[in-house]
């Protein structure tokens, strides 16, 4: 029984006896055909039993080896290698079906090579993850065939093997380095010139275009006959809150993940370049209660502190509870704090049942509300209607879209600072919102 398992017979095995069954037929027609076609099943068996001991001669024919990463970056594509080693001494087919996790729902996976006699080879795929939480992987086999190709044996390795996934931590490298080099510009952030003066002074530098013409140090320009300016650095140790809405409203999809994972994305990076600009980074969710807290810090640990925090939120269903929100807010952050509020509002009239708390956050704190374009109604808007239901259709959608841009302008008028974005967008438009905030000495 061990021994049949793992003998697969190929299509081309059945191919080969439905054409000797077709001659079978014919040479009742035909009898001189008849000694041929019986020659031509003997070749058949002959050359089906060569392969099957051609293939299970060595005991060890292939070896495979599935090398995974320690943890998936959620929403990003993340590379998978396979490593393969023929040790027959005579080059093989093979078709790799690895058993991928049930979560990518993928059902037609195959990759197929030529091996050299003796080889080792590397392959590679991606998969890409839109949620976050425990993968698991089932085996990976490994069909291998001769020439023939009439019989496969099969070869199973790397049997349940588990990979976390994680918030976008590819993400969270890509603006690494930008942020440390203060090159975020360079990746379409807007660079923004520094306004006042309510940061401390650093160093007297040569003047370059740009700079601001009242930070000019005359004294320095005498001495030196040439145009030098006042340097000054960016107030530090400042906290900055990502708070995460976690309500139903966040189950919304787009692209795969739903906005509260593009949400708990950008809180990552908004964390680490905070931390890299020197100043204190911290998380919590809420919904029906508040949740998930990692106080502001700038501590080594911080970021592993984050993103283990971020790791299980999963959306409630809830109706988000604002007067909660801000009952924790005033009760346990007592210094004045950046708090990036991510959440969504669909209409006027939802924004209008929260505002008094949102009011109430920002009279002690710089609270800036970000929330989502609803990007599904662009093709409404921008398709040419031609029936009484499409004219309705865009009517509707221009109504909604109006909406959102109107809950940007109420949030002004209180002096509450708003960001509306696309949700492929939402990490670039926050870490500019909080540059211009740093930049401006709002904070």
């Amino acid at each position: 029984m061990k021994l049949i398992k793992p003998i697969y017979i190929q299509n081309r095995f059945f191919f080969a006896c439905i054409t000797l069954m077709v001659l079978f037929v014919f040479s009742f027609v035909f009898p001189r055909w008849f000694v041929i076609v019986k020659l031509s099943f003997l070749v058949l068996f002959i050359f089906t039993l060569l392969d099957v001991l051609i293939l299970f001669a060595a005991k060890k024919g292939v070896n495979g080896q599935r090398i995974l990463p320690e943890k998936f970056s959620n929403g990003d594509q993340n590379p998978i290698k396979i490593s393969v080693e023929n040790y027959y001494t005579f080059p093989i087919f093979i078709k790799i079906i690895d058993e991928i996790p049930e979560q990518f729902q993928v059902r037609n996976f195959s990759i197929e090579r030529k091996l050299d006699a003796t080889s080792k080879t590397k392959l590679q795929y991606e998969l890409r993850p839109t949620e976050r939480g425990e993968y698991h992987f089932g085996k990976l086999n490994i069909y291998a065939t001769t020439v023939f190709g009439l019989i496969a044996r099969r070869f199973s390795f790397c049997d349940d093997a588990m990979v976390p996934t994680y918030p976008s931590f590819i993400q969270l490298r890509k603006y690494d380095l930008m942020a440390i080099s203060n090159n975020l510009h360079q990746y379409g952030i807007k660079k923004i010139r520094r306004i006042g003066h309510t940061m401390e002074f650093e160093q007297i530098k040569e003047y370059v275009l740009g700079d601001d013409l009242r930070t000019i140090n005359w004294k320095a320009t005498a001495k030196s006959n040439q145009l030098m300016v006042n340097q000054f650095q960016d107030e530090k140790s400042q906290p900055v809150y990502s708070v995460i809405d976690k309500g139903r409203l966040m189950k919304m999809p787009f692209d795969g993940l739903s906005l509260l994972d593009y949400a708990i994305n950008a809180a990552l990076v908004i964390s680490n370049v905070a931390i890299k600009k020197h100043d204190k980074a911290g998380i919590f969710t809420f919904s029906k209660m508040v949740e998930n807290m990692v106080v502001a810090e700038k501590r080594t640990s911080q970021m592993n502190m984050i993103l283990e925090g971020l790791y299980n939120i999963k959306t409630d269903y809830f109706e988000s509870d604002f007067g909660r929100l801000y009952g924790d807010v005033r009760r346990n952050i007592t210094h004045r704090s950046l708090l990036l509020l991510y959440t969504n509002f669909e209409t006027l009239d939802s924004l209008h049942r929260q505002l008094p708390y949102l009011k109430g956050m920002a009279k002690n704190h710089l609270l800036v509300v970000i929330f989502f374009k609803n990007t599904e109604l662009n093709s409404l808007i921008e398709n040419k209607a031609e029936t009484i239901q499409q004219v309705y259709d865009k009517v509707i959608a221009e109504k909604f879209a109006f909406e959102k841009r109107l809950i940007v302008n109420e949030l002004k008028k209180y002096g509450i600072y708003s960001i509306l974005t696309t949700p492929e967008n939402l990490t670039l438009d926050t870490i500019n919102k909080y540059l211009e905030i740093k930049a401006r000495g709002l904070l």
